[in-house]
């Protein structure tokens, strides 16, 4: 049994490392990819997850293989294509760690996954299903992902999201407002960030935004305010949970290591997403937004990821 399996992108994050000698920009290879940042989270925090996606036979490939294994991560649902190269993405980095994305996916391997090679078994030993939009841009991984979302349901699996919106990896904007809110009301917990809530729901302030969401399915919706920690609501109402003090080295994944955060406080209360009060809420968005504390103040989402340890003490303090 899983308390976490995820679908979606798996991908090197060659991440600014500075200039060499000579002058030129040098990048650093990372593991990356939302849903697998979220994996490594929760492992690091002691649950057993597992990854369905898809990367190519190739170099980059083998080292994502092999780093989600050495984090403990399930990876039966995890296909090597011959035919397709691993999704990269190039990563530059401003003084205070924020992003700005460049991807090499035309197609990437992560987009090319069938329904034909699911894992449902992996899917339906897992408590919580995950998924974020990326793998909803491209066909055949948008069948994909939305048979994976039939199968989890069949299986009782609670239902988890977060968009990740990517602007530069869809046509347009319209097309990503229509297929990333198209799964909205499948879900019973989701994850935005304040600069998606119009993208989403049509609402700039996080909890107009969050109130919207809950009208369209999901039971529980949290807000990420960057430095400012999270929002939360549920059908008991809302609060804001402040963050942590952090000098952010780099943002990549801080999102996502809230989100794994988050779960694990979820499956750790051993509440279905209906039965969850906003004090339950704001305590796993506590737990989320310590683990996202830790991990800005070091280079790259995978190995920035902090043991569990490291948490408790943040959180003690």
């Amino acid at each position: 049994m899983f308390s976490v399996s995820a679908l979606g992108e798996l991908l090197i994050d060659f991440t600014d490392a500075g200039t060499s000698e000579g002058g030129q920009q040098l990048f650093e290879r990372n593991a990356g990819g939302a849903p697998a940042n979220v994996l490594v989270a929760l492992e690091k925090l002691g649950h057993k997850t597992a990854f369905l996606g898809k990367v190519g036979c190739d170099m980059h490939g083998e080292f994502l293989r092999a780093t989600l294994e050495a984090n403990g991560i399930d990876t039966t649902g995890l296909i090597s294509d011959p035919d397709a190269f691993t999704t990269l993405a190039f990563v530059a980095l401003s003084p205070d760690g924020e992003r700005e994305f460049s991807f090499a996916r035309k197609p990437g391997a992560d987009t090319r996954l069938t329904e034909g090679e699911l894992a449902r078994d992996v899917i339906a030993a897992s408590r919580v299903f995950h998924v974020g939009s990326l793998s909803l841009t491209d066909e055949p991984a948008r069948s994909a992902t939305l048979a994976a979302l039939a199968c989890a349901r069949e299986a009782g699996c609670t239902l988890s999201y977060d968009p990740n919106y990517r602007a530069n990896l869809w046509p347009s904007v319209e097309a990503a407002v229509e297929q990333m809110r198209a799964v909205v009301p499948q879900m019973d917990l989701m994850k935005i960030s304040d600069e998606e809530c119009e993208l989403l729901t049509g609402e700039k302030d996080p909890e107009a935004a969050a109130a919207a969401l809950l009208g369209r399915g999901p039971k529980v919706v949290a807000v990420t305010l960057g430095a400012g920690g999270a929002y939360v609501r549920c059908a008991g109402g809302g609060a804001e949970v402040a963050g942590f003090p952090a000098d952010a080295v780099d943002a990549t994944g801080a999102g996502d290591s809230f989100w794994g955060g988050f779960l694990a406080g979820f499956c750790e209360s051993g509440k279905a997403a209906g039965e969850v009060t906003v004090e339950d809420a704001a305590s796993f968005a506590r737990l989320g937004n310590a683990v996202a504390s830790l991990c800005v103040r070091r280079r790259g989402a995978i190995p920035a990821m902090p043991e569990r340890a490291d948490v408790e003490a943040l959180l003690a303090e």
